[in-house]
């Protein structure tokens, strides 16, 4: 079974259905039948609800919830942070701490919207409409 790692605004866009809609809806159905395991960072779920609570009001904690139910919560901690301290592949730090979390998880892919951002990494990065696309092959 696969390890994927979600970035934050792949989660932004399933739970306020925004770009690549259907494709991240099928991710993460295919997440909650057990045919992958979806992993997301710790440092994600405070940024989700910080950017959610603007987008849905008040269905934030309660589209939180349902989304624990699903993913994996992979811990941020000081060896995550210092390794994206350190990495100056990096522009965004956010960005580094994402990449070190899915490395030290394991993560066989990193989805994410921002493709540009994670350059030179040694873990696959791809798009939903990409990975759902890899599947079918």
């Amino acid at each position: 079974m696969s390890k994927v790692f979600i970035d934050t605004n792949i989660i932004i866009d399933l739970l306020a259905k925004r770009q690549e809609y259907a494709e991240t809806a099928e991710v993460f159905s295919l997440g909650d039948k057990g045919a992958l395991t979806l992993l997301i960072s710790s440092l994600s779920i405070s940024h989700l609800h910080y950017i959610l609570r603007k987008l849905i009001g008040d269905k934030t904690r309660s589209a939180l919830q349902d989304l624990e139910l699903i993913v994996q919560i992979a811990s941020v901690d000081s060896s995550t942070i210092k390794l994206a301290l350190y990495d100056e592949s990096f522009t965004d730090f956010e960005d580094a701490i994402q990449y070190h979390c899915a490395a030290e998880h394991e993560a066989d892919v990193i989805i994410t919207r921002n493709l540009r951002d994670f350059k030179d990494t040694k873990i696959p990065v791809m798009t939903s409409s990409q990975f759902i696309n890899s599947l079918a092959r």
